[in-house]
């Protein structure tokens, strides 16, 4: 049995340090609401803030982001836009493929000036996604 110490202690620093390694950032959201273009291209009204609780999970080892929606939206990293930052809001963005192979652009928005609070945006051509995130 003292033999079987030093490689149990072993087994534990390597999976600790994979632990330490990942880059994965949980969220939960805790409302979202929709923007459309209408019929002659031009964008509408923000849809009232419906409550909902989901995961999100940006795992950039896997290069992808994760919403656990009734329908799980998942959305492959294809580039990372650098860190934008200005006196109301810091911005990281991605460009990214969904479940449909749809191009998209995913933004996750710090609010300075809103006390930190945190938005993921989901930009497509004809409409926009956003949900209010919180780090958990």
């Amino acid at each position: 049995m003292n033999s079987l110490r030093p490689y149990i202690l072993l087994l534990f620093l390597v999976f600790g340090l994979q632990q330490v390694q990942s880059q994965s950032y949980h969220f939960k959201t805790s409302g979202f609401s929709v923007l459309e273009k209408n019929e002659r291209g031009k964008w509408g009204e923000w849809s009232n803030l419906d409550l909902v609780n989901l995961s999100v999970v940006l795992d950039t080892n896997k290069h992808r982001i994760v919403v656990y929606s009734q329908e799980i939206q998942l959305y492959n990293i294809l580039d990372y836009i650098e860190r934008e930052e200005n006196d109301t809001d810091i911005t990281y963005s991605f460009i990214c493929k969904d479940n449909d192979g749809r191009e998209c652009k995913l933004s996750i928005i710090t609010r300075k000036k809103q006390d930190y609070r945190k938005q993921l945006y989901i930009n497509y051509d004809d409409h926009i996604i956003v949900y209010n995130i919180i780090t958990v």
